[in-house]
């Protein structure tokens, strides 16, 4: 089952972090999943960086930066797997 946490507000391509608008509270070792137009991602969140400190947990109404092992683009939606 999935729940949608955020989107994906802007993705910095060098560095491989995506900024995501949460609306759901997302922490380290979640796995999640990507899904957009031409994405399909699924990951486990590995850390979560907010004005680029590192934090184990992000709140509903966040702005984070996020580590993602592939190539994601603006309006991407995110979702949390759960059991």
């Amino acid at each position: 089952m999935e729940l949608k946490v955020g989107v994906i507000t802007h993705f910095y391509n060098k560095i491989g972090v995506a900024v995501v608008e949460l609306s759901e509270p997302l922490q380290v070792g979640d796995t999640i999943h990507i899904i957009g137009h031409t994405t399909d991602l699924t990951q486990k969140v590995e850390f979560i960086q907010m004005e680029h400190k590192n934090i184990e947990r992000a709140e509903k109404g966040q702005g984070i930066g996020l580590k993602v092992n592939g190539e994601v683009k603006e309006k991407d939606l995110v979702y949390k797997v759960t059991d």
